[in-house]
């Protein structure tokens, strides 16, 4: 076969080309790969912290394999993370059981710290769902770094709770402690407002979001038993299986110190009845409270249904001469008292 320049040229030119696309600085292939694995690690470990964490909280022990079983990282990827952590003295082992050393435990609270203004954040701030913000501050948790999460709490007052009622770690690791009783404990009568609302399982959660029930709401139990849980809040009556039930934490009130006589959502306006707004639901946050303020529902306004949607939502409802329309998900923030 006879030589051809041109072609060892091009073949030249070709493979310098490719070599500079996989080893550029920063840019390259080899760098994108390395930074993405050193992401990964991370993340790992720092999922890792937080899950050791909150269950040495509860008393539980984990091994590596219960690690495996509740992470969504490969076997290599875990077990490759729980050596740096032993080098790094984030963690030590008893017999099977993986332990937090004290530099683990300072580490996962930062992480806890981070994630839980994150989700203050989303709720105060911006018009995202409640759905949305433990998934949105998982992912955010692992870019904050210390000085970042420090901004952020200072931006947001230095909150103590995040939007579940779940205590925010002070930048020195401390935490409010968690009080209150179980929806699932209180018997029939009783009177409580809502102070926390788990988010895991997540399963769990979704179930308690889907049924609009709503942190700082005054619940009252006309029901308990091994069956359901059966409530009346907010002009409302829920009914809960037992185990979604203790996942919302009540502090118990004084009866004679609450006035909800007549208040009820928006929602359970009838055509042709007129109502007074009493206020909006502490739910309603950020974005979407401003945007409903600024709509017309406040404290005093008059207001009824001006168009039904035979779909059923959204309806319009006329208030203060405007003919304003919003879904359920909506009204079910404004508070009322029928006339």
């Amino acid at each position: 076969m006879k030589y051809n320049p041109y072609i060892a040229l091009l073949l030249f030119l070709g493979i310098s080309l490719l070599l500079y696309y996989i080893f550029r600085p920063n840019r390259g292939l080899y760098f994108l790969l390395k930074k993405s694995y050193r992401l990964n690690n991370k993340v790992a470990i720092e999922d890792i912290l937080k899950l050791l964490y909150h269950n040495q909280t509860n008393n539980n022990s984990l091994t590596a394999n219960d690690i495996t079983n509740n992470l969504n990282f490969s076997h290599s990827l875990i077990i490759d993370s729980i050596k740096k952590m032993m080098d790094s003295d984030l963690i030590s082992l008893e017999g099977d059981t993986i332990k937090l050393t004290n530099s683990g435990n300072e580490y996962s609270l930062r992480i806890i710290r981070a994630h839980r203004l994150w989700e203050k954040y989303l709720s105060e701030k911006t018009g995202f769902h409640n759905r949305e913000w433990h998934e949105r501050a998982e992912k955010k948790e692992h870019e904050l770094s210390v000085e970042d999460t420090n901004k952020l709490s200072a931006l947001l007052g230095n909150p103590k709770f995040d939007p579940h009622g779940d205590p925010i770690p002070t930048r020195t690791g401390k935490m409010a402690l968690k009080q209150g009783t179980p929806l699932s404990n209180l018997g029939v009568g009783f009177v409580g407002r809502i102070i926390h609302i788990e988010d895991k399982p997540e399963i769990i959660y979704k179930q308690i979001l889907a049924e609009n029930i709503h942190i700082n709401s005054i619940v009252r139990v006309i029901e308990n038993n091994t069956t359901r849980i059966v409530f009346h809040s907010e002009g409302e009556k829920f009914v809960l299986a037992p185990i979604v039930a203790g996942n919302i934490t009540i502090s118990v009130l004084e009866k004679k110190k609450i006035d909800e006589e007549n208040v009820t959502r928006l929602i359970s306006l009838k055509e042709n009845e007129t109502a007074t707004i009493i206020g909006l639901s502490k739910e309603s946050r950020g974005e979407n409270r401003r945007r409903l303020l600024d709509l017309g529902f406040v404290k005093g306004a008059s207001i009824q249904i001006d168009l039904l949607n035979p779909l059923g939502d959204p309806k319009a409802f006329l208030i203060k001469g405007t003919s304003i329309a919003i879904r359920k998900n909506q009204a079910s923030k404004i508070l009322i008292k029928k006339n």
